[in-house]
């Protein structure tokens, strides 16, 4: 039986959900990565800036966009010791502007992914994937990235089954 890990960013506080800006204390990502957990029995370790985005939806988007024009690696606060022990990784994500917070990039660079499997999944109001799986494959090219899962994160809560399904997809649990 493999290890599997679940590697996540995920931002609470004020975001735009269904249309409006709402407050939530906890991210969608982070509930997607919960439910993800309860299925699989893997590991959670949650990617977090050591110095955060803003609480105010405009301010950090501005911020996040700004970093991403500029191809900025934000630091971490903590990796975790290594990532040897596992063969599948998955990593959720909120989209940014049609790929990954770059602090998703900095993790990912941070570590040999050569032989892993990366599962990613990500939460969105609209825009799936984007072009984080191509963005993955050019950051891990040793590792095997599998089809992504989009969560509308208006519907987080309800997307159990669905993450089921993709886990049984590739037989995964």
């Amino acid at each position: 039986m493999s290890k599997k890990l679940i590697a996540f960013y995920s931002r609470a506080d004020e975001n735009y959900v269904s249309g409006a800006l709402k407050h939530l204390t906890i991210g969608n990502t982070e509930v997607a990565a919960g439910i993800l957990q309860e299925l699989t029995g893997a590991d959670l370790f949650h990617i977090e800036q050591i110095q955060p985005y803003a609480k105010d939806y405009n301010t950090c988007i501005a911020q996040a966009q700004a970093d991403q024009k500029r191809n900025a690696r934000p630091e971490l606060k903590v990796y975790p010791q290594s990532i040897e022990e596992y063969d599948i990784i998955y990593l959720g994500f909120p989209n940014y502007w049609n790929t990954m917070p770059m602090a998703v990039f900095t993790f990912l660079e941070h570590f040999d992914f050569s032989g892993k499997t990366i599962l990613p999944f990500c939460t969105h109001e609209g825009s799936g994937m984007g072009n984080s799986e191509r963005d993955i494959r050019k950051l891990c090219p040793k590792a095997t990235v599998g089809k992504g899962l989009p969560i509308y994160g208006s519907a987080v809560g309800r997307a159990a089954n669905e993450m089921k399904k993709w886990i049984l997809g590739g037989k995964r649990v």
